[in-house]
């Protein structure tokens, strides 16, 4: 029969191995930060070029599901919540699209 250990930790081997774990811990993070945020003092005045560069940061970290840290650099950049149109975002950096496809 199995100790309570081992249970343990085949339950935390088999929710590191789904993922579920690192999602926690993540969550966890943000609304640790949500809560000791202080909103009271506003984030510095965003540059036009920061904001292009967050916006693509933003899009890399949504692109790659890293919801919970896009969250946490919404709340500590003071980027817009509504992203940026990404025709607006090509025309500023002199970029252009491969593909069609807007997921990136």
């Amino acid at each position: 029969m199995a100790t309570v250990t081992e249970l343990k930790a085949v339950l935390k081997d088999t929710l590191e191995k789904r993922g579920v774990l690192g999602h926690l811990r993540a969550r966890i993070r943000a609304e640790v930060f949500s809560a000791l945020d202080d909103e009271s003092e506003p984030p510095p005045p965003l540059s036009h070029e920061n904001l292009l560069i967050n916006e693509l940061i933003r899009e890399y970290l949504e692109f790659n599901k890293y919801k919970y840290t896009a969250s946490v650099l919404m709340a500590e950049s003071g980027q817009p919540v509504v992203p940026l149109d990404r025709q607006f975002l090509i025309r500023e950096l002199n970029a252009f699209e491969e593909s069609k496809d807007d997921s990136m």
